[in-house]
């Protein structure tokens, strides 16, 4: 089976990377990161610069069958395979993307907290069913509602924001991988992170509804972790962002 490897998986996973691991203080002035703001942020008129990239290129990757990728090996062991099978160069920046998925995917839970990767439709069903059982969940995405869509502008917090009340929650972050691959990860104290549905006004005039997380626990992230050096803070200060448009937050309905 022949999969295309689209290079615009690598912007978004950008921004990921950066909230999984973290980057150093001199890397803040990427508009990229212009996502993240603190709970006090979160009243009616608030106005913040924001990166939304687009989530409408025909060419993104989807999520395949489990038929399709049962046969296609998801290991850091298997890299120098996988890299001939999608025609990929070994010192490519797309090697180097996989190479951090999969590691990332191989990574096991912190205290407390449960993670695990779909690789296909099916597994994604599983894992709802799995987490709610009998509760039927309700998925939220950030929607850009208008077609003149500026991916880095000011926008104003239109409505009060909008706090979404839960018990369990998880939040499925696409990674960068020839076909779409989503980490997911959520805690098993709900309370430990806060959803919000946000209304922001652009500039220009475009509307999005946003959806935003605020990590209320964040002891055990890394002193150099992005968040602190974009907001101030230390680990322990609650960190909230808005989520791309391609990330996903399931919650009980």
């Amino acid at each position: 089976m022949e999969i295309k490897v689209f290079a615009s998986f690598l912007l978004s996973a950008v921004f990921l990377l950066q909230i999984s691991f973290g980057c150093h203080a001199r890397e803040i002035d990427d508009p990229t990161l212009s996502v993240f703001f603190k709970t006090s942020d979160l009243y009616l008129g608030k106005k913040m610069p924001i990166y939304f990239a687009r989530n409408d290129d025909p060419d993104r990757a989807y999520l395949l069958s489990r038929e399709e990728v049962e046969p296609i090996p998801f290991s850091s062991k298997k890299l120098p395979y996988l890299l001939e099978y999608f025609s990929i160069s070994s010192n490519s920046p797309q090697a180097k993307a996989m190479k951090t998925t999969l590691n990332l995917c191989e990574q096991k839970p912190k205290e407390g907290e449960f993670k695990f990767c779909i690789t296909s439709l099916e597994s994604m069903l599983d894992m709802t069913r799995g987490i709610f059982g009998t509760v039927k969940p309700k998925l939220l995405t950030t929607k850009i509602l208008t077609s003149n869509h500026t991916i880095f502008q000011w926008y104003t917090f239109v409505e009060k924001p909008v706090e979404i009340y839960s018990p369990k929650m998880v939040g499925c972050h696409a990674k960068a991988y020839p076909y779409l691959v989503y980490s997911c990860h959520g805690h098993y104290k709900g309370h430990m992170n806060r959803v919000f549905k946000i209304a922001l006004g652009g500039e220009n005039g475009e509307t999005v509804e946003a959806v935003a997380t605020c990590h209320m626990d964040t002891s055990t992230w890394d002193p150099d972790h992005v968040a602190f050096q974009v907001l101030g803070g230390r680990p322990g200060s609650p960190v909230c962002h808005f989520l791309p448009a391609d990330n996903l937050v399931w919650v009980a309905s």
